[in-house]
């Protein structure tokens, strides 16, 4: 994944910002960058932050976008309206994954609360971003469209499920347990006579195949339902 820096064009709110770099670290982004800001720093900033104070200590400032995203080697305008003139435009996934592949640091930008990114401003980028919305309803906060952008590049970077949180998956041995539990219980109970060359051992494989990732403690359950039953 390329170093993703996040510019805000003059924020307003001192707030959003704070709930921007919230938004950013909780997805490992650190790096915001604000241009012409009405006021930062900010307490309100700091309140909104909430454990992400070390984003906001390492907040840059800037004149103009263009000196906000001079070292970077693509930058993406963050707009929920369409443009006559814009840059080639994409949804917000596709813009993530194009930003992985990007050899040097990104730049995803966004624009004041009330007014957005001027005409300027998103033909300083190379590419114009649009977060499919509800067509009634299509402008989103600004730090929630960071929240989205956020996340959007960490899965577009193949994140590990953190450890502690992954279920042990069923083995081989786990399934053969399974069938050989399952067709003893379909024997005992009259429901299968071997004798009569149903398929029904096959069928119930081919039930399981379906369920790729089936889970030992799943596994367990069943096995231990039809032990119940079989008493």
């Amino acid at each position: 994944m390329a170093q993703v820096r996040v510019v805000l064009c003059r924020p307003s709110h001192p707030g959003n910002i704070g709930s921007a770099a919230r938004a950013m670290k909780s997805m490992g982004f650190t790096d915001l960058r604000l241009v012409a800001p009405e006021k930062f720093p900010a307490k309100e900033a700091e309140w909104m932050a909430t454990n992400a104070g070390d984003v906001l200590e390492r907040t840059t400032i800037h004149a103009t976008l263009e000196e906000a995203i001079a070292d970077c080697t693509a930058a993406y305008a963050l707009s929920a309206r369409p443009r006559e003139w814009s840059p080639q435009v994409l949804d917000v996934r596709t813009a993530a994954l194009d930003a992985a592949k990007q050899p040097g640091p990104v730049a995803f930008v966004f624009g004041n609360e009330q007014s957005g990114l001027t005409n300027e401003e998103v033909m300083a980028c190379q590419f114009l971003v649009h977060i499919p919305a509800s067509a009634d309803f299509s402008s989103l906060n600004l730090s929630h469209a960071v929240q989205v952008v956020a996340y959007e590049l960490l899965m577009a970077g193949h994140p590990q499920v953190p450890k502690g949180l992954e279920q042990k998956l069923a083995t081989s041995a786990d399934r053969e347990g399974l069938y050989a539990h399952l067709n003893e219980a379909a024997i005992r109970s009259g429901f299968l006579v071997p004798e009569t060359g149903s398929k029904l051992p096959e069928r119930l494989r081919r039930l399981f195949s379906r369920v790729p990732l089936l889970e030992r403690e799943e596994v367990n359950i069943l096995r231990g339902l039809l032990k119940a039953l079989l008493k």
